[in-house]
């Protein structure tokens, strides 16, 4: 049976808000829940981007059954691989197994921050190789050292390494990612319905492997507020993968947005109060294999509602496809 998950957005509510969603979200009913890892919103009218590690933490004493997750980690450049081995074992433990290690070639909104440029996309899947293999080695709780062309690892060890290690899902977009990544990863991750990127994965990968997916929904008692809203905080999701990892500010996406319109963002995301079209626009998700599909509900100022009023029934309708 497909799960459904509520995400966790970052970009678009503070940290304190997060941790509350995260709680309700889970009594509501939702299987699972992932975090997105990002420095910086993509448009400033969603006005926040906490950090994602501290809010899990505190997710994973807010709650006790659902499944956590990023979606996605970069751990090439911001962070050291070593270092995300460290706070991916810690959330392990803390949520008593419950965490999910995703993981991703990046974008340049987050990671130009540091001051080390923006790679080419090949050598940022070459830099993701060689992070997935020193955080697999540090999860065994051994002593590593690793000499990479990217990264050195010298005579390091996780102390507190939880029992079997981090279930790592890897973010892949085509048939070139799936075929260095199906054998790297645990779990499939993707933002688009396509089912050729289901079937790659499993005729490269060893065993069972969940396949993760994540579309955006924008909930509302009043159509024309959700469509509003969803122009406001989501018309970047127009822009698609290959353009969206290269732009490095939220100035950068106003620019590349600015002549997107709001009934373009309404044929692409479902928006408004029925719960049956909102359902079925999950529906290429099941139908293209996927075995987990997390929701994002659009907008800081409709989370309430949309947990208190919709979420529930649109759980039943999901399951009823």
């Amino acid at each position: 049976m497909t799960q459904f998950g509520y995400t966790l957005m970052t970009e678009q509510s503070g940290p304190r808000e997060l941790v509350r969603y995260a709680a309700a979200a889970e009594r509501v009913g939702f299987d699972f829940e992932v975090s997105s890892d990002h420095y910086s919103p993509w448009l400033t009218s969603q006005g926040h981007a906490p950090y994602a590690w501290t809010v899990l933490g505190a997710v994973a004493q807010a709650t006790e059954r659902v499944e956590l997750m990023t979606y996605v980690t970069c751990p090439t450049m911001r962070y050291h691989p070593a270092v995300v081995a460290q706070k991916a074992a810690t959330l392990q433990v803390l949520s008593e197994g419950r965490f999910t290690l995703g993981l991703g070639s990046g974008e340049n909104l987050n990671e130009h921050v540091v001051g080390e440029g923006w790679p080419a996309v090949a050598a940022r899947q070459d830099m993701l190789v060689e992070a997935i293999e020193i955080i697999r080695a540090l999860h065994t709780g051994d002593l590593v050292t690793y000499d990479g062309q990217y990264f050195r690892v010298d005579s390091a060890r996780i102390w507190d390494a939880p029992e079997g290690g981090v279930p790592i899902g890897v973010a892949v977009s085509g048939p070139k990612s799936v075929a260095r990544f199906a054998p790297l990863g645990d779990h499939l991750v993707a933002v688009e319905p396509d089912g050729d990127l289901v079937t790659g994965w499993d005729a490269a990968h060893s065993g069972d492997s969940r396949k993760i997916g994540q579309i955006p929904i924008s909930w509302d008692a009043d159509k024309d507020t959700a469509i509003a809203r969803a122009h406001d905080q989501f018309r970047w999701f127009a822009g698609g993968w290959s353009v969206n990892s290269d732009l490095p500010t939220p100035a950068g996406f106003a620019a590349a947005t600015q002549f997107v319109r709001p009934e373009d963002v309404a044929d692409s995301i479902a928006c408004g109060p029925d719960l049956d079209e909102i359902a079925e626009s999950v529906r290429p998700y099941l139908d293209a294999g996927f075995t987990d599909v997390a929701i994002v509900q659009i907008g800081d100022e409709a989370q309430d509602r949309f947990l208190a009023e919709a979420a529930g029934p649109l759980l039943e309708r999901l399951r009823a496809l």
